[in-house]
């Protein structure tokens, strides 16, 4: 991972808005309700998204680029595409998406939610990895939309275990771990072949957060730091052959409009997420519910090989953050770690399923733009530059 070494770098978590009729044409193929001329056209249109994206991120001035994640219904539930095992069935006693912050205030969920899907395939039989044709497109098309360019480097997203489990329930294995270990050997395949590629690696893990106000709402905070903690044994089982610095993981609360009381502190999990195998840790941290966590490494000591990508721009609301606000933002978390261990990024991404927009297209480029600005004013001041 590049760092930043003489000024701010820029980088996003890594869904962003996919074009309407993309977005509609992937749920139909998700759906099984797409035609086959719409079918044949499809690599097509998303050969064209992958590449306007890519250049769209590139003007904006971003550092480190993704391909918006444009041929994926969803950051998570795409792997019912690639892994063996999954079908529709009866979801298992205790099984099925529940989110305790939207529960516990009813009605928010219709709104909160529209454009989400909140079903999804269980698991009924051995998982083994068989998307490696649709990664190899992926990878292809990210490869000639990058081109020539120079001075970005390129992510690629790819779902953890545990966020896995978190959606797609379990009717197979006779444990949760027993399934949560085969998911994290089934995705090795994946995420060895994205960095084999050249491409840094973003694992997706909001269950290492998200997880306790979803699946785990009935244990205790003590219970639920045993669980994320073999929830970050996974992952180091998944990456154990690949270098820490090609690799960062991601952790959020869900990026979703919502009262988010129900969200573990950062200080409750901070001390589990270091033991991450991967060098890179990106997190939520401009949201009205967890701005105020840069503190937390008041009292953390972060390894040396460590670097942080705390959010700056929150990624469920329309109002579009000023560049001062951002660049006081970056400058806290410097002052703290050393403006060579951070990177500036977004709370989520902007289009965690190709359907569910929690901000406007437009406004998600604004509010990008607006991190750039933020941080080459973080720059200034961290390199008292004129």
């Amino acid at each position: 991972m590049r760092r930043s070494t003489d000024r701010i770098l820029t980088t996003h978590v890594g869904s962003l808005p996919r074009p309407a009729d993309l977005a509609e044409t992937v749920l139909a193929r998700e759906n099984g309700t797409l035609d086959s001329d719409a079918l044949h056209r499809l690599p097509a249109t998303i050969r064209a998204a992958v590449a306007d994206v890519v250049r769209t991120q590139t003007d904006a001035g971003l550092d480190v680029v993704s391909d918006g994640e444009m041929s994926k219904i969803g950051y998570a539930t795409y792997v019912t595409e690639r892994l063996s095992g999954f079908e529709d069935a009866e979801v298992p006693e205790g099984g099925g998406l529940r989110i305790a912050d939207l529960d516990d205030y009813p009605g928010m969920a219709e709104t909160s939610l529209a454009g989400l899907p909140t079903t999804a395939p269980s698991c009924t039989g051995e998982v083994t990895y068989i998307g490696q044709a649709d990664l190899r497109t992926d990878m292809d098309n990210f490869r000639a939309a990058l081109g020539e360019e120079a001075g970005v480097e390129p992510f690629m997203n790819a779902a953890s275990p545990g966020v896995i489990s978190l959606y797609l329930p379990n009717a197979h294995y006779d444990t949760e771990d027993a399934y949560l270990f085969a998911l994290a050997e089934a995705m090795r395949e994946e995420y060895q072949a994205i960095t084999d590629a050249g491409f840094i690696l973003q694992i997706d893990a909001p269950d290492l957060a998200m997880g306790r106000h979803i699946k785990y709402t009935h244990l205790d905070v003590a219970a639920f730091q045993q669980r994320a903690a073999v929830h970050v044994d996974a992952i180091n089982h998944a990456v154990r052959d690949i270098d820490p610095d090609r690799v960062r993981v991601h952790l959020c609360y869900g990026n979703y409009q919502g009262p988010h009381h129900r969200d573990i502190e950062l200080h409750n999990i901070i001390d589990t997420v270091l033991r991450l195998r991967p060098n890179g840790l990106a997190f939520e941290s401009a949201n009205h519910r967890h701005s105020h966590e840069w503190k937390v490494f008041h009292d953390v000591q972060l390894p040396e090989e460590k670097v942080i990508i705390p959010g700056l721009i929150d990624t469920s609301s329309n109002y579009v953050e000023h560049p001062e606000l951002v660049a006081e933002r970056i400058t806290r978390y410097a002052s703290i770690v050393g403006r060579e261990h951070v990177l500036a990024g977004t709370d989520c991404g902007f289009a965690s399923y190709a359907t569910f927009l929690a901000v406007s297209p437009q406004l998600a480029w604004a509010k990008l733009s607006s991190l750039v600005q933020g941080a080459e004013l973080a720059t200034a001041a961290l390199w008292q530059r004129s």
